[in-house]
């Protein structure tokens, strides 16, 4: 997955609100998003290659989600395993303690992680070198290259995306329909078609300050691909 927009405590209502696309070669096959895990319960599309997730959320209220790094580092496991194993954890701090011991015991190729709950927001980036940003609430954008103003892509993104002014009282549902179309921006490098490699999927995921989520996926290009809800009610 190669982008992914966080709002993170800016709704009061929804204190992790999420949007990515995922970039990835057209011929990978993979299963859209439902509950892959039962305890906790886990709600997440799936890679058939490699059995692992790159976004999905817990009955915890835990959001986690991926993106590649560029890295001179091989891995010996799938970083969409890694995703699935700390959506297994109860709380963030819980899965970015797993992720650190997992770096100290196993090799993974490089990536950015983005790991959430109501709580703690926190990025890990690993190539080969793991860094911690612990972030301050606000609307936050990742990408292969790295975090907001690290990447120009990501301030980009950030920039097109950000609440004017931000309202904490506000439902995200509005910010997310303008979101939505952001994803599908060609200018912005947001939605991408090469050859053998794109855009495959689009996900927009909402968790509630009440303890009820929601999914919306579109399956395919979101420049071309209606987004349907694919997960609403509890966690």
């Amino acid at each position: 997955m190669c982008t992914l927009i966080v709002a993170w405590q800016v709704f009061d209502d929804a204190p992790v609100v999420a949007a990515a696309n995922r970039d990835e070669a057209l011929g990978r096959p993979s299963l859209p998003p439902d509950v892959i895990d039962a305890d906790p319960a886990v709600v997440a599309p799936q890679d058939e290659e490699a059995g692992g997730t790159w976004i999905g959320y817990n009955e915890h209220g835990l959001f986690v989600g991926v993106t590649n790094r560029r890295a001179d580092v091989e891995g010996e496991r799938s970083r969409g395993l890694l995703v699935r194993d700390a959506l297994a954890r109860e709380s963030a701090d819980g899965a970015v303690q797993y992720v650190e011991h997992e770096l100290a015991n196993r090799d993974y190729a490089g990536f950015n992680l983005f790991v959430a709950d109501a709580d703690t927001a926190t990025v890990l980036e690993w190539d080969g070198v793991l860094r911690a940003t612990h972030l301050d609430p606000g609307v936050h954008v990742l990408v292969n290259e790295g975090l907001n103003d690290v990447a120009p892509k990501a301030e980009r993104l950030r920039e097109a995306v950000r609440p004017e002014p931000p309202s904490s009282a506000d439902e995200p549902a509005e910010w997310l329909d303008h979101v939505e179309d952001v994803l599908a921006d060609h200018d912005l490098d947001a939605c991408v078609h090469g050859d053998g490699y794109g855009t495959r999927s689009s996900s927009v995921v909402v968790l509630r300050a009440d303890g009820t989520a929601s999914y919306r996926f579109a399956d395919g290009p979101p420049c071309e691909t209606e987004y349907r809800d694919v997960a609403e009610g509890q966690l």
